[in-house]
C-alpha cells in the first residue's frame, strides 16, 4: 500500500485527521487549561454524568475507566435522551457534542436543568454553545472541522482536564509527557503505510476479510474496546464485535464450541495491559490456547509506556490506524456516513 493508493480512497481526508491526533492532543490539552473553569463546582458533588453520543461518547467511556481506581464518586455515560432518575443537586452533568446540536445530548440537558444539576459544556459551537451562554453554563470550546469520531485529542483533552479541575483526577504532567512523546513516536511508525513494519496495517490486513472480534479485559481497557469497535465501524464500514474477561469465559467461550467452518471467518484481537488481574491474565492465557486453532486470526497486541494514560492511549491510537487501513483494503472511503445521515434526515421528516 502506498499513499496514493490511500488518497485515491480517502478522498475526504481521514488519513489526514489520524496523523493528526498528536498534534490535537498537545493543542487540546493547551485550550482547555486555558477555558474558564471557575464556575465549575470542585466540591458537594455526589456523582458525575458524561452525556454524549458516538464520537463524543467514548471519551466519557475512557475518563469512567480512567477513574476506577481514583475516583470518590461513581462515573457514568448517558447516551441517551433521559438521565438517571437519580441526577439532582448533587450531580455534575457534563455534555460533551462536537457539533453541539447532538438532539439526545440536548434533551438530556433540558431535564439536568429541571433538577438543578451542574453543567459543564464542551463543543465546538452549535446549540449547546448558545444555551451554555444562555444559561451561564461553562463551556470548553474545541477545534471545529473534523468528524467526531476523529476530534478525540480534542474532546477527550477537554474532558479530563475538566475531570482534574473537579478532582475526580489527579492532575500529573509525567503522564500528560508521556502521551504526547509516545503519540509522535506511534505516528512516525504507523503513518507510512511503505515502513517494511507497520503493525497497524499488518492487522488490518489480517482483519481483512474477516470478521473483527475484539476482547479485553473488562478493567482500563473496557472502553479502548469499544472504540476499536466502533472505529471499524464508521470508519472500515465493517460489522465488529466484541466482550470482555472475564465475563466472556461464562457465556460466549461457548459460542466456540461447535467446531464450524465459519469459525475460520473470524479475526480476533486481544488487548492486553500489564495491570490487568493476573486471574484476568491466566484467563487470557488459557482462552487463546483453547480457541487460537479454532480462528482464522488470532493476535495479542499489548499496551505501551507507563503511566495509565499513555497505555490506554496507545491502544486508541493503534486502533484508529488499524480501521483507517482496514477501509482502504475494503476500498472504501473512510469519512462519509451514508446511513447515519440517512437515518437523520428520516427522523427530521
Amino acid at each position: 500500500m502506498t499513499l496514493d493508493d490511500i488518497r485515491s480512497v480517502d478522498s475526504s481526508g481521514m488519513y489526514d485527521a489520524v496523523r493528526s491526533f498528536p498534534e490535537q492532543w498537545g493543542s487540546g490539552r493547551e485550550g482547555a487549561l486555558k477555558a474558564d473553569l471557575s464556575g465549575v463546582r470542585r466540591d458537594g458533588y455526589r456523582q458525575v454524568v458524561v452525556v454524549g453520543m458516538g464520537g463524543s461518547a467514548i471519551g466519557g467511556d475512557l475518563l469512567r475507566t480512567l477513574a476506577l481506581d481514583e475516583a470518590t464518586v461513581p462515573v457514568i455515560v448517558s447516551r441517551s435522551y433521559r438521565l438517571p432518575a437519580w441526577v439532582g443537586p448533587e450531580t455534575i452533568v457534563i455534555a460533551s457534542s462536537y457539533s453541539g446540536n447532538t438532539e439526545e445530548t440536548l434533551a438530556a440537558l433540558d431535564e439536568a436543568l429541571q433538577r438543578q444539576a451542574s453543567v459543564v459544556c464542551i463543543s465546538t459551537g452549535g446549540t449547546l454553545r448558545a444555551r451554555a451562554e444562555a444559561e451561564g453554563w461553562p463551556f470548553v470550546p474545541m477545534t471545529g472541522g473534523l468528524q467526531p469520531r476523529a476530534a478525540l485529542g480534542y474532546s477527550l483533552t477537554a474532558l479530563l482536564t475538566v475531570a482534574e479541575h473537579i478532582g475526580l483526577l489527579r492532575p500529573d504532567a509525567a503522564a500528560w509527557a508521556e502521551t504526547q512523546a509516545l503519540l509522535e513516536e506511534q505516528v512516525a511508525a504507523l503513518a507510512d503505510p511503505e515502513a517494511p513494519q507497520n503493525r497497524a496495517l499488518d492487522l488490518a490486513a489480517a482483519l481483512n476479510g474477516r470478521l473483527p472480534v475484539v476482547y479485553s479485559s473488562g478493567g482500563l481497557l473496557e472502553a479502548v474496546n469499544l472504540r476499536w469497535r466502533n472505529q471499524m465501524h464508521e470508519n472500515s464500514k465493517t460489522h465488529a464485535v466484541g466482550n470482555v474477561f472475564p465475563e466472556l469465559n461464562h457465556n460466549e467461550i461457548m459460542g466456540w464450541a461447535r467446531r464450524t467452518d465459519r469459525l475460520k471467518g473470524i479475526g480476533v484481537i486481544v488487548l492486553r495491559d500489564r495491570d490487568d488481574h493476573p486471574r484476568v491474565q491466566r484467563r487470557m492465557d488459557v482462552t487463546r490456547d483453547l480457541l487460537t486453532d479454532l480462528a482464522g486470526f488470532w493476535t495479542e497486541v499489548h499496551s505501551r509506556g507507563t503511566s495509565k494514560l499513555a497505555r490506554l492511549m496507545s491502544l486508541i491510537y493503534l486502533g484508529d490506524w488499524v480501521s483507517l487501513y482496514l477501509a482502504i483494503l475494503h476500498k472504501v472511503d473512510p469519512t462519509p456516513i451514508g446511513l447515519i445521515n440517512q437515518l437523520k434526515e428520516a427522523l427530521a421528516d
